[in-house]
This record gives C-alpha cells, structure tokens and sequence, in this order.
C-alpha cells in the first residue's frame, strides 16, 4: 500500500510500525451542528482505508473521536435554549444517523472528550514540568517558541504562521502564537462543560484533546493519522507539538493523511451563499445514501470535490449500472464454490490484483473503474454466447463485484432493493404486473401495453425476461 504522507510531502510505501495491528486516529465530529457534505467526505474516505486496512491486516484499531466540549457547542446550546449535554447527546446521534446512512462503520473505538479530561490534565501538567507550557490568569498556554521541530507539518515558520492565522492577542500570553491547553470556564457555561483542574474550574483546549484521546487508546506511537485538510494548521500542527514534547521520545502518527476540501458549484460552501447542504438535507429529498457516498469517492480523497447536481446524478446511474450488474447473476456464487472453480491462489492473487487501485494511495475513481469492467462482464448481453454457455466466469466476476465493492461500501443491498425502493405502493405495483401478465395471457397486447405506460408515467420500468418480469424504479 501507498499513501500520501502530509509530513513528508511524499507519497510513500506504508510500512507499519507492527504489521500485526495497525493502530489509525482521525478527528471526529464536534458535535453541535448536523454533519455537512463536507464533513461526510472526510467520515466516507477514512472508512475506505479502514476497510482497506481491515482486508490487507490481521488487526486494526480505528479511533475516531468525539469532541463534545467546545466553544462552538456551548454557543450553540445557548442559542437554542438547551444544556449542553442534551444538544450532544442529540447530535452525536445524528452523527451516526447520517453516516450509518452511507454505509460508514462504526470504528473500533468512538472516545468523548469529556470523558478523557483527567488524561488531559496529565499531559498538561507534563508539558508544564517540562517547561513547553505554563500557567497564567486560569489559562495554560503551550510555549510554541520551545519546541524545535514546530511547524514541520505545515511547513511554515512560527513568525509565518503567527502573520497568517487569526492568533488572540492576550496580556497573559508570553508570545502571541502560544496556544490554549487550558482556559477558565464562563459564568454562561452550564455544568456539563466545566471541569476541576490545578488551573481552576476550566475546560480543556481543542487540540489537547485529540492528543489525550489519541494516547489512552493507541498509545504515543501509532501508524495514521487522518483529517481534513484544513485541520492541517494549527489544529494537526499542535497536536504534534503536545504529544512529542509531553512524551519523551515519541514521533506521534507515523503517516499523516488529509483529504481534500469540498466545493458546492464551484464555490465554498457557507449559509451565507445558501449553499450549505447537510447529508440530512439529502436523504430527506429522497437522495440514497449510497448514491452520496459514491459521489464522495468519485474524485480522489486528496483532490478538492466540486459538489454539482451532475455528480450526484452521475452517481445514482452508474450505481445503477453496477447492481445491474449484480442482478443479472443467476447464481449466488460463493467464496468456496469460486475457489474451487479457479483454485485458491489463483482466486486470492486476482481479489488481490484488483485491490491494487485502492492500494495505490486510496485511488477511487480507478477502482471504480475496475468494478464497472467487472459488471460489464456479468451483464449477459455484453458476453459472447460460447462464454455464457460456461458460467464460471460469469460467476467469478459477479462474486468479485459484489467483494470489491464491499471495500468500497458500495453494493451493499440486493438489487431488488435498489430498483424498487420502498414505498407503500409496492403491493400495487405487484398487483398492476399480475394484471398486465394476466392480459398478455389472454392476448389482450392492447390492455397489457396500457398498464406498462401507466405505470412508466408513474417511474416504474417493467423489464421481461425468460424467467418473469421485474421492476425498477426509473
């Protein structure tokens, strides 16, 4: 496998610290506001290489965490009238909600912020006795000029950064890029976000967070670390600075990957430009989940995503084309029965030749080129009749469909599901086609022909076959 590491600026071999169990961080949600298109791509590529990942190696330990701690959140509470721990309770679970949607897993381990403070105020008082932070007015600080090395992820100087970024200008602060570890609690903040420390009654900064969870659960070394790309600076940069400096010896994530930014028609996506779509706004329009999440993964995970109406059309029709794809197996060909038919090896080389798009730095568009060729090849009408008479090949190919594309999270219910939906008119529509089936028996063609264009009017597509006819929805 190659991946592109943001820490190198190069797209490098991934070589495990222990082959044996792969150990991935990646930024979570904060959760205060539905989750955006935006922030799906980020949940939808890190859940390929998790699949990924979980193919090629014994043992993966996924963490993703919760931030439900912040100033955005507690903003938001207020706003609504609500605690804090009801508006994070209901929007974590809308989180999984709208991801469980896309075919997202779950990860091995989803840690909450709150949960992980006592882990936070002990690095904290490390970074302290080490003399990389202090303590001023109930704030802790992280002294930026300190560590050597800050800054080597985004590549920047401390003098750059600081012109760069919008930095809080505070007389507490010993120099204006020193960043919060700490910071006191407002009389405004309901109890759920306030938290004893040495500092007083505070609350953590944002970036301790992920480097307390990132340590109890994967320990101070780990293989990958993933995220937006505009995370990159200052959040990933002092994550880095925290974890190396408050843990002796330590490089932090071996492996850093960010995913491109998303655009809505061009544009950056505000609700000041009324182009602010959330995965919620989708699937109530009656867009598929699966239909969102392969326009997510058309474009490479490292490349800007152009958000149109044309892509998410795309999508649905060439999900189309591959349950067609699906549907046309006659035979539900299991792993045994196809490792029997070309032999184990053979079978494992070619599942593991056909990963290889994937392997190749998570390249979609390229391994969603290869499960068309592979629908293409169970397509009956697309094969030449002397291969139909065999269906060894049929049946190999429709299997490795249905395999390669479960790593992609895509394919992941029955064709019939897929072209019929759901919907309350489905016992009609069954009703409409005994109808038709009836008239044609009877030869009445007029009457038969009738109930096709009717039900055509309404979007449904009868396609007859020697074995019935079927149904889609057009």
């Amino acid at each position: 496998m190659r991946l592109s590491n943001s820490l190198t600026r190069t797209t490098e071999e991934f070589v495990p610290l222990d082959p044996a169990h792969i150990k991935m961080y990646v930024c979570g949600p904060t959760v205060y506001a539905r989750p955006h298109i935006g922030n799906a791509r980020s949940v939808v590529v890190y859940d390929v290489l998790y699949r990924l990942l979980s193919h090629d190696f014994p043992k993966v330990t996924f963490v993703r965490n919760i931030t439900d701690v912040d100033d955005k959140i507690n903003a938001a509470a207020v706003e609504r009238g609500i605690t804090i721990q009801a508006l994070t309770s209901e929007v974590t679970q809308q989180f999984h909600d709208d991801m469980g949607a896309l075919n997202c897993l779950k990860p091995t381990v989803e840690p909450r912020a709150t949960e992980h403070i006592a882990q936070m105020i002990a690095l904290i008082e490390r970074l302290i006795a080490g003399g990389f932070a202090y303590a001023a007015e109930g704030h802790v600080l992280f002294r930026v000029q300190k560590d050597p090395n800050y800054g080597q992820l985004s590549r920047r100087s401390v003098k750059d950064m600081i012109a760069g970024a919008r930095v809080e200008v505070a007389p507490y602060k010993e120099y204006a890029g020193d960043f919060v570890l700490w910071k006191p609690a407002s009389e405004k903040d309901d109890a759920s976000s306030k938290f004893d420390s040495p500092w007083g009654i505070g609350r953590p900064g944002w970036h301790i967070e992920c480097s307390a969870m990132s340590d109890a659960h994967l320990g101070t070394d780990f293989d990958i670390h993933g995220g937006g790309a505009d995370l990159m600076f200052p959040h990933h940069e002092n994550e880095i600075a925290q974890s190396t400096c408050g843990n002796a010896g330590s490089h932090y994530a071996k492996y850093w990957v960010h995913n491109g930014f998303l655009t809505v028609e061009g544009e950056k996506m505000s609700k000041s430009l009324g182009n602010f779509i959330t995965v919620h706004d989708l699937l109530s329009k009656g867009v598929k989940g699966e239909v969102i999440r392969l326009a997510l993964l058309k474009t490479k995970y490292n490349e800007p995503l152009n958000w149109t109406d044309k892509l998410l059309h795309d999508a649905e029709k060439e999900l189309d084309y591959l349950y067609r794809g699906l549907a046309a197996a006659e035979v539900e060909a299991g792993r045994s029965k196809i490792e029997k038919a070309m032999g184990s090896q053979e079978f494992n080389q070619f599942f593991s030749d056909t990963l290889e798009p994937l392997r190749d730095d998570l390249n979609t568009p390229a391994m969603l080129a290869s499960l068309r060729q592979q629908a293409q090849a169970c397509l009956p009408e697309l094969i030449a009749p002397d291969e139909l008479a065999g269906s060894r090949d049929r049946d190999v190919h429709c299997f490795m469909l249905k395999q390669l594309a479960s790593v992609l999270g895509l394919l992941q219910q029955s064709p019939e599901a897929w072209f019929q939906g759901e919907g309350e008119d489905t016992l009609w529509i069954d009703v409409q086609i005994e109808a038709r089936n009836a008239a044609k028996k009877a030869r009445d063609f007029g009457q038969a022909d009738a109930i096709r264009d009717m039900l055509k009017a309404k979007g449904i597509i009868l396609e007859d076959s020697a074995t019935g006819t079927t149904w889609r929805r057009g």
